[in-house]
């Protein structure tokens, strides 16, 4: 199977170089069928120069800001057979690449895969708290995808998806443009194929958002969007901060 890496980037020079490298050290580990793409999304940094530095790295241009909106462009010009949607502060570890072939390879209704950020440069407590929260994220999933059949869970920046799959959907919703975007595309495509939810697919992520806005209140407004996105399709929150590192 062939997997495209999109990578929404907006202001995003700083980040982007770190997780690239992963990306490429993990593709370097094996003879993978595997294309990148960086969506540049209406940045006014160096973003979309730094992209088109890497010779490997195909950029989309992609001026309407939003997350949903980089993810989609990026989707329609991806020809692989799985869509990985990382994110431009992600670091992929090193059995990342090979768990999601695997996985796909012995499903072939498994629509989507997902797993948990690891926030590398938060503390001991505030990981530990992120774990437990994880916890009983997952519980919700198995409640919703597997008794009620309401939907499931997806981690934003840490999933995969069947391209076949997301076709029938019908992509990404673009008129979200931050909070729910992954709970829309897991309640969507759940009722079209299985999406699982592993802890064994971690993904290293910055804490920044953490860090500014606060771990408990940024966990809460997460949790609240997902639930308003599982039960009426819509998230309840709109507004959203933009949080970069200053180049």
């Amino acid at each position: 199977m062939k997997i495209s890496f999109v990578i929404p980037a907006h202001n995003e020079e700083v980040r982007l170089p770190t997780s690239l490298a992963s990306i490429e050290r993990a593709l370097a580990r094996g003879a993978y069928d595997a294309e990148v793409i960086v969506v540049n999304n209406g940045s006014v940094d160096r973003t979309g120069e730094v992209a088109r530095s890497y010779d490997w790295v195909r950029v989309v241009d992609e001026p309407r800001l939003g997350l949903p909106q980089a993810r989609q462009a990026g989707f329609e010009v991806a020809t692989g057979d799985l869509i990985a949607n990382v994110d431009a502060d992600t670091m992929l570890p090193d059995a990342w690449l090979d768990t999601v072939l695997a996985e796909f390879a012995r499903d072939e209704n498994l629509a989507a895969l997902s797993g948990p950020h690891v926030y590398y440069d938060l503390s001991i407590v505030h990981r530990a708290f992120t774990k437990v929260w994880y916890f009983f994220g997952y519980v919700m999933h198995l409640v919703n995808h597997y008794i009620f059949n309401v939907g499931a869970m997806l981690q934003g920046g840490n999933f995969v998806v069947r391209r076949t799959h997301m076709q029938q959907i019908g992509g990404f919703d673009t008129s979200i443009k931050f909070y729910g975007e992954d709970t829309d595309v897991a309640k969507r495509i759940s009722q079209v194929g299985r999406v699982k939810w592993t802890f064994k697919l971690p993904i290293y992520t910055s804490g920044r958002r953490l860090k500014k806005e606060g771990t408990l209140r940024t966990a809460l407004k997460y949790a609240t969007n997902y639930v308003a996105t599982t039960v009426s399709g819509r998230p309840i929150s709109y507004a959203y901060t933009d949080i970069r590192d200053d180049a």
